[in-house]
């Protein structure tokens, strides 16, 4: 399976997406560890009166500070990850032949780039960035200027990726642009090589193990004639 990160398009055309925030949003569910941890390192007062995290008072505390937002990455980004590779293994197995990582922070954190086949960055201009995050997230300027700033300039995640859509212009425009880029990826080949791969490591492992306990007579004695 190869991993292509990320088109909105992909959940229509019957591609799995795993969605990093989604799963940063369920790992941190009142009374799970994550949340336990989180209300020990920022006290109740990130929390609403239904226990469920407040959102907007630690997105404000940690977007003000690197060092709270770092304390805050090293409580989630672990168990994040452990879902992503949990989730992307059991779609390997059920026999997917690529999936869909929509991971916004994958070049900031840098842990799973080595497991990615295609990088698709969706760009735009800074205009353009900044009076979206305004009308999603209803933040003031100076907050929606702070998350901005707390990752990775565009320009550099474009010229790290494979694919780039420009999202300057309609949805439809890049919807399209998106197809093209699905379009390409159903001709790869690439999941065939993993799995090809995988069968290859899981083989060399049990015969070494075999070849192990053979040798040094480390079978147990229920299993010997």
């Amino acid at each position: 399976m190869h991993t292509l990160s990320h088109t909105n398009t992909s959940s229509r055309q019957g591609i799995p997406v795993i969605d990093a925030d989604k799963i940063a949003r369920e790992i941190v569910e009142p009374g799970q560890p994550c949340w336990q941890k989180i209300r020990a390192a920022f006290g109740d007062e990130v929390l609403l009166p239904s226990k469920e995290i407040n959102r907007a008072v630690l997105g404000r505390m940690i977007f003000e500070n690197k060092e709270l937002r770092g304390k805050l990455n090293q409580i989630t980004h672990p168990v994040i990850h452990r879902t992503i590779f949990w989730r992307v293994f059991k779609l390997f197995m059920s026999g997917h032949a690529w999936i869909v990582l929509d991971m916004p922070l994958l070049f900031e954190t840098g842990i799973l780039m080595d497991f990615i086949h295609k990088i698709v960055t969706v760009s735009c201009d800074s205009e353009k960035q900044l009076q979206r995050l305004l009308a999603r997230n209803e933040l003031s300027e100076t907050e929606a200027v702070n998350r901005i700033e707390s990752q990775m300039p565009l320009e550099k995640k474009c010229e790290k990726s494979h694919f780039v859509v420009d999202n300057n212009g309609s949805i439809l425009a890049t919807e399209e642009a998106a197809m093209r880029i699905y379009t390409m990826m159903q001709e790869s080949k690439q999941h065939w090589y993993n799995r090809f791969s995988l069968l290859g490591a899981i083989f060399i492992i049990v015969f070494t193990i075999v070849f192990i306990a053979a040798k040094f007579d480390l079978w147990p004695k229920s299993w010997r004639f």
